[in-house]
């Protein structure tokens, strides 16, 4: 790995864990769902332009456009609008936590459903993951987090886990940026129906939504969309998820000084567990 894909590497990871944070301020003032769904568009259109600008083309092969659905599905629709729902009653950290089990829940299903083989460092770094989260959610609960917030963040993890799957067959063929606007618009038009049906439209504007909302359309919904794309490009999907260990410590540190949202003692060890599970998992499948 070198070292512009460890720098991009630690981009992604930050910008990502960053999401939760702007989330977290967005819903307390607007519909989730109906401003997810208004962001996805935003970025569809900035990320298609850009794609059109640089000369790349609507022809997808047959795996791109495949990927591009699923991905616009489980990754913008169902994981974001759970996370965005969820993010009402439970906080920013609690979300980027439960996110970033997503390499742990990859591993685990590819092992009971798939039987893929797992190596000794790879249970070790499952056993670590399920033990850090146990410790996590134990004290949170105890402390009085909502447990429906809770379930639909675990939820939107198993949806990104699916989405996971497809990111190789996205990032072939070229056309990178087009995927990454065509796949927003995806999420913008199956979310603007959900909301449609679900949710009251009352928006209460201030400088932090519009701030918060620009962020998130930007950094974390293109950029960060697409140097996950380029990266898994470079270095493969496997290598590439390596850097999802380090969202527990961006994603509760963010949440801490941008919001004053508090750790405590087991939030920290096991922030740190998650973590180290994460890097073993990825690590054995490198061996």
């Amino acid at each position: 790995m070198d070292l512009r894909a460890i720098g991009m590497g630690l981009a992604f990871a930050l910008m990502w864990s960053s999401a939760f944070t702007s989330a977290r301020m967005i819903v307390a003032d607007a519909p989730p769902l109906a401003a997810l769904s208004l962001r996805f568009f935003v970025s569809g259109l900035i990320g298609v332009g850009i794609a059109l600008a640089a000369g790349q083309s609507w022809r997808l092969n047959r795996a791109q456009w495949r990927a591009t659905l699923i991905f616009g599905l489980c990754q913008n629709a169902l994981y974001l609008g759970l996370n965005f729902v969820a993010m009402q009653w439970v906080q920013a950290s609690v979300a980027s936590i439960i996110a970033s089990t997503m390499p742990l829940m990859v591993a685990g299903l590819g092992w009971a459903v798939f039987r893929d083989r797992v190596r000794p460092l790879g249970l070790i770094g499952l056993v670590a993951g399920v033990l850090g989260v146990a410790i996590i959610m134990g004290a949170r609960l105890q402390g009085g987090v909502d447990p429906v917030g809770m379930a639909l963040c675990f939820a939107g993890a198993l949806a990104l886990s699916i989405a996971t799957l497809s990111v190789r067959g996205a990032s072939s063929g070229g056309n990178v940026m087009m995927i990454v606007g065509l796949q927003m618009f995806v999420g913008a038009a199956i979310l603007a129906v959900a909301s449609a049906l679900w949710e009251p439209w009352v928006v209460h504007w201030s400088p932090r939504l519009i701030g918060a909302f620009a962020y998130t359309t930007l950094i974390p919904g293109v950029l960060a969309t697409w140097v996950w794309f380029r990266l898994v490009a470079r270095i493969g999907a496997i290598k590439a998820a390596t850097f999802h260990f380090l969202n527990p410590f961006f994603g509760v540190a963010i949440a801490a000084l941008v919001l004053g949202e508090r750790l405590g003692l087991m939030d920290l060890i096991g922030v740190a567990v998650i973590a180290m599970g994460i890097l073993a998992v990825q690590l054995s499948k490198q061996g």
